[in-house]
This record gives C-alpha cells, structure tokens and sequence, in this order.
C-alpha cells in the first residue's frame, strides 16, 4: 500500500514550487522529506523527479502520483474531518419510533429545525413499531421512542416534552356537550371511537369505563385523526381526544372525562452517553410547544 506521505510531499512540492517550502509546510526538515522520497524510489524501483540545476522536473511516475495525491488526499482530508464529526456527534443518525398517532404533526415542528441545526445528521421517522415501540427500542431498531405511555425498564430513560389532558370529543350539539364532565354511564348509549390500540393500552377504558364496569355501545377504530373528528362532528360518535387536537376543530367540543385524564407526551431513549445531536433533537422537541 503506497504511504501518504510521498503524496502530501508532491502535492507541497506542486503548491509552493519548492522542496525547501513544502518541507515547512509539512513541519518536516528537508532531508527527512528527500529521505522519504529516496525511500519510496527504492520501495518501487522508480524515480519521482530529477533534477534540473535548482529545479525539479517529474518523471512520469511523479506525474502519476502527485496526480493520485490531488485526488486521495482530499478525501482523505474530508474523511478526517467525518470522522471528527462522529466523534463529537455532529454526524449520525436518528431513527424515531412513533407510538402516538395525533402527534405526527408536532414532530414535524420538531423535525424542520432539527434537520436545520444538524445538516449531516440522517433522520427517520416510521409508524412501524406503532404500539410496540418500547422492544424496538431496547433491541436497538430505534434510537428514540415517542409515546405517551412510558414504561420503565432497566437500560431506558424518559423526558417528558408536554402535557395535556384527555378529553371526551362530542359534536356541538350533542347533550353532552352541555355537561361540564362526563360518567362512565354516560357513554352506554354511545359509538366510541379510539385509534387501533388494544384496550389494554387506551385510557379512557383503563382509566374511566373498566374501573366503572362499563362500556360505551360500540368501539371502532379509525386510523387517522382527520376522519375521527369528522365523524364526531357529525354527530356519527365520539372520542377520546387529546385537548390540543381540538384547537380550532369546527363542529367539536371537548368535554372533561370524570375528574380528568392527565397525559404526557414523553421521548424515551436508552441511558447512557447519547450523541450531541440525539441530545440535541430531544432538546429541541422540548422547546416546540403543541
């Protein structure tokens, strides 16, 4: 393998003209720079220049490899300065677990300055693990988890980035509507509807119609947060909402379940040193309000 050494000596040679300038500019005497060159000509069997009262002429073998040094040694150099990058975490990447269907759209709040502040940084967003994310996370599948339902285990930590409060979405005109909370009876006569999350995890059964041994008429799901609120406006059902969600929500109002269902959005990750941008990002979603 050809040292890099001869290179950087050519390409100085190049530059300044002069083996007595490229010699400063590399930190190196000028018999240690001709001493390298001597040792590369008897490495190989060739010689890189000759002289010409005080100048230097490349032979082809010169031309060759200083051409190969204006090519490899700035990659080279840029491969340093990479390198240094992951090493004080200004490169990498972030891949972040979804477990909370409504807060897509905060999270592209988070993302836009994010991707802003750290341009070498890769980040990828996925749904996959929807509802599992806490074994993606632990099996290293990905580097963040928002959710709003952490779960202690060993290995992990958890930030809280906002809290809001769960409330019940009914249409304007609903009798609800005029209540200032609602009963778990309250829901007998009622279509819920609720993301595709198993009972297990949803709160308003949890936390509000189980403890009550009751249960609404019927439970569908939707997928998206668009059609839930506009099944409940139009008188179709209602739903467990986040607050936030309501905001500016034509035709809906949200009514308080029972005493109040407090929630948190939190952004858990594994304990340990984190990147300068992994600690970054979980910073800046802390700053962006929903």
């Amino acid at each position: 393998m050809i040292d890099i050494q001869p290179l950087a000596i050519l390409r100085e040679i190049d530059r300044t003209g002069s083996l007595t300038q490229a010699a400063e500019q590399l930190n190196l005497t000028q018999s240690a720079v001709s001493h390298a060159i001597r040792r590369f000509e008897d490495r190989y069997g060739v010689k890189l220049w000759e002289r010409e009262g005080h100048k230097l002429r490349l032979t082809l073998a010169g031309d060759y490899l200083l051409s190969l040094a204006q090519r490899v040694l700035p990659q080279l150099e840029h491969g340093a300065t990479v390198i240094e990058d992951y090493a004080r975490g200004r490169r990498g990447a972030i891949r972040v677990g979804m477990e909370c269907h409504p807060c897509q759209d905060w999270l592209m709040r988070v993302v836009d300055p994010f991707l802003a502040e750290w341009p070498d940084v890769e980040l990828d967003v996925t749904t996959a693990f929807q509802f599992g994310g806490l074994a993606a996370l632990l099996s290293h599948e990905i580097d963040i988890l928002v959710t709003p339902d952490p779960i202690e285990r060993a290995g992990l930590e958890y930030r809280p980035v906002f809290d809001y409060e769960l409330v019940l979405a009914v249409t304007e005109n609903h009798p609800l509507a005029q209540k200032q909370w609602v009963e778990p009876e309250d829901l007998a006569g009622e279509t819920l509807i609720t993301y595709p999350v198993s009972r297990e995890r949803l709160d308003i059964f949890t936390r509000f119609l189980v403890p009550a041994h009751a249960l609404p008429r019927r439970h569908r799901t939707v997928e998206t947060t668009d059609l839930m609120l506009r099944l409940v406006a139009s008188g179709r059902a209602v739903s467990a909402t986040p607050d936030w969600l309501l905001r500016g929500a034509k035709g809906v109002r949200g009514v308080r379940i029972g005493e109040g269902i407090a929630k948190s959005i939190h952004l858990g990750a594994r304990t340990g040193d984190h990147p300068d941008y992994l600690d970054g990002f979980m910073e800046l979603a802390r700053t962006v309000r929903i």
